[in-house]
């Protein structure tokens, strides 16, 4: 059942480190305090009995064996067999199947499988010496002694264990015992505390009409009112008002330790409740910004915020949120590097000890973006998968590998908050520098329901604050970047000179020379510009069209004239 397995998690911790599963130190006391509900103990807890009998200490491996027998009972501990040609298997499992007679603790019948088909352990070979750096002709090189490391079907176990079918019949039970739901879809948000006399929607609204009045007066225009209601009408039927409290609670905290937060970005600037609580800078109804863009009821997503620090400062405000939620309910985001066309035929090539220009020749024929795309279609590609003596292996190992996971990353900025230790929900890993990430990527964090977040460190956001201070040590003069004018002519002149290197967005050649073209003027034509620069409109003549209307307004149509 799922509290067993997730007992069974945190009693083994088993650590995935460069690849590699390390067992523990098993720990008795903690074992016994929290033996309930897990189903069975195999290869994570029975696994030291086999190792015991290797080492010569079957004496120790009994009583080991008894020990688990006790603390688990008789019907939730079982002693695995395996057999993968391997003559110390033979050893260990005759040892095993005596102690199972003599103990009265029953077998089960597993096949370590790392590959899904017998014929794929070639490729599985190739992998590994991707994956560690090693050629297939290095000795030294990490491989698996047979080729018995697959997914065997029923009818290959039953023939393998053919004198134990107790074993057979027990791994089925095991399986049938194992009651696992994964509700997927539904937001699990982390705990937020609120003050006394408050649940999480009375807060936010009370947040909000505060905010609200510090942005606009003691008396709320009614157009702001409204909006302001609507939205947290939807915020609260979604159950997303705790996901609020949580962002402004993070920008509250840094703006408090003077660490610089950005305005906001993306379609969380279209949010009344967003603005007024702080967390966006930008007026949603002054620029006509849609907040069902941002969360819309007929679509049950998690809302996704993306937010911009201080890139010297970034690693406080997650330090913040370890702190407030706890070390163990926060981690980063892993990323897969996944084994593509050219870049699967590169590796597998080098671990081939292929020549580094040979190999470069042949990724050179790779046009389509997969490779059985290019077999298909490349009369070249074709006549190297005829050469049998390098062609037809190479191009037949990529194939088998092309799309997995080539290594693990740290996802640049996104962080996941759970609402209890991350291990109740999601399996961890650790990386080389001693940094823990979730082994489930952002999007399958998402379906999982878990609550991601991209804390950006923007160097901008440095650069600006570091302007300011020298601002105020030089000049003497106190300047708040959010209250800045935005009719500033000798800004728009810059612009339309296309003086902007480091200017976010628009510094990029193409984007001078729309600059230069249409010689904005407010801030609108900035809005206008970002959103022009895109191969749709650029490539339909759309930007020329809005570039020539801004120069002569007569051509502007009414909207109804147009229909």
């Amino acid at each position: 059942n799922l509290t067993g397995y997730r007992n069974l998690m945190k009693l083994s911790s088993i650590a995935y480190t460069e690849g590699f599963y390390y067992r523990p130190r098993i720990d008795f006391e903690v074992l016994e305090q929290n033996h309930e509900g897990l189903v069975c103990a195999t290869a994570c807890l029975g696994g030291q009995v086999p190792s015991l009998i290797l080492k010569g200490k079957v004496g120790e491996a009994r009583d080991l064996a008894g020990r688990f027998r006790e603390l688990f009972g008789r019907d939730n501990f079982y002693l695995e067999l395996q057999y993968h040609g391997i003559r110390e298997q033979e050893t260990v499992n005759r040892e095993l199947v005596k102690i199972g007679v003599d103990m009265d603790i029953p077998l089960i019948a597993t096949n370590d499988a790392h590959y899904v088909d017998k014929d794929d352990a070639r490729s599985h070979e190739v992998l590994l010496c991707v994956q560690t750096g090693k050629l297939m002709k290095d000795a030294d090189r990490m491989k698996f002694p047979s080729d018995e490391f697959y997914l065997k079907s029923h009818d290959e176990m039953k023939a393998l264990f053919y004198d134990y079918p107790d074993a057979i019949f027990n791994t089925r039970k095991i399986a049938e015992m194992v009651e696992l739901e994964l509700e997927l879809g539904r937001p699990i948000l982390p705990n937020f505390e609120v003050p006394e006399g408050f649940n999480l929607d009375t807060y936010l609204r009370r947040l909000v009409l505060e905010g609200a009045q510090a942005r606009y007066g003691t008396t709320i225009p009614e157009e702001v009112r409204k909006r302001i209601e609507y939205e947290l009408s939807v915020i609260t039927k979604m159950r997303f008002s705790g996901y609020f409290l949580i962002v402004w609670d993070v920008i509250k905290h840094s703006r408090s330790r003077g660490i610089p937060v950005g305005p906001g970005r993306g379609s969380a600037a279209g949010s009344m409740v967003s603005y007024c609580l702080g967390i966006t800078a930008l007026d949603p109804l002054r620029y006509d910004l849609l907040f069902e863009r941002f969360l819309n009821p007929e679509r049950n997503e998690m809302p996704d915020m993306d937010l911009d620090f201080c890139a010297d400062r970034r690693d406080e405000v997650i330090d913040y949120v370890r702190l407030r939620y706890g070390d163990d309910h926060v981690s980063q985001i892993i990323t897969f590097n996944k084994m593509k066309a050219k870049a699967v035929i590169k590796d597998v090539a080098r671990a081939m000890d292929i020549p580094f220009q040979r190999a470069n020749e042949i990724s050179k024929l790779i046009e389509e973006k997969e490779l059985q795309d290019t077999l298909t279609r490349s009369k070249e590609f074709q006549a190297l998968y005829r050469d049998r003596d390098m062609g037809k292996e190479l191009i037949d190992t990529s194939l088998k590998l092309e799309g997995l996971n080539r290594s693990a990353g740290r996802h640049a900025a996104g962080i996941v908050i759970s609402r209890g230790p991350l291990t109740d929900y999601v399996p961890l890993y650790m990386d080389k520098d001693g940094v823990v990430s979730s082994q489930f990527e952002k999007n399958a964090l998402e379906k999982a329901g878990l609550v991601k977040m991209d804390f950006l460190g923007l160097k901008n956001l440095t650069i600006i604050d570091t302007c300011l201070r020298l601002i105020r040590e030089t000049a003497g003069k106190d300047l708040d970047i959010e209250t800045i004018p935005l009719d500033d002519r000798d800004t728009y002149r810059l612009l339309q000179k296309a003086d902007t290197k480091g200017v976010f967005q628009l510094e990029s050649g193409g984007m001078q020379t729309l600059l230069r073209r249409l010689g904005p003027t407010c801030f609108e034509d900035i809005i206008a510009i970002v959103a022009l620069f895109r191969p749709g409109p650029l490539n339909s003549g759309m930007a020329d069209d809005f570039i020539k209307r801004k120069r002569d307004p007569k051509q502007v149509q009414d909207r109804k004239s147009v229909v």
